[in-house]
């Protein structure tokens, strides 16, 4: 059975991301320490809640922040799940500017609901989305998105 680490941070659905991953025949292993992420050969930062709160407990797990950034240079596979997925990015504009931690560069940005008097979007703002790069496709090289493309 293939191992997969959870990073656990104290604001996080580990328990339904360790049902998926014991689903599809992975042994999750959950946990905040960092040698632990480091050494593992696939990575969920999983998380639910403000940008600010989840930057705030990985900053007071201590190592945890340099771990996850050696893990994605090590060109291992990551993925990051909702408010996991945020804090990848160089910052965000939820109830204030908070700093990310810069894996992709981009920020998080607010979703307008109206545009010239008239609801556009609803919000919360949940369902699947293609990601596009402002500018040139190499924005992301040498970046977690390395390898996707960006018309998808």
């Amino acid at each position: 059975m293939s191992e997969v680490v959870i990073i656990d941070y104290g604001i996080n659905n580990i328990k339904s991301v360790q049902r998926g991953i014991e689903g599809i025949g992975y042994k999750p292993i959950i946990s905040s320490d960092p040698d632990t992420i480091i050494k593992s050969n696939r990575l969920i930062l999983p998380g639910v809640g403000a940008f600010e709160n989840g930057m705030n407990e990985l900053k007071k797990s201590n190592g945890l922040i340099e771990s996850i950034k050696e893990f994605v240079d090590s060109g291992k596979p990551m993925i990051a799940i909702c408010l996991g997925m945020q804090m990848l990015l160089d910052c965000s504009y939820e109830n204030g500017e908070f700093e990310g931690l810069g894996l992709i560069p981009g920020k998080v940005k607010i979703i307008p609901s109206i545009e010239n008097s008239s609801l556009v979007r609803k919000i919360p703002h949940v369902q699947w989305n293609s990601l596009q790069a402002n500018g040139s496709d190499n924005l992301w090289n040498k970046t977690y998105l390395n390898n996707i493309n960006s018309s998808h």
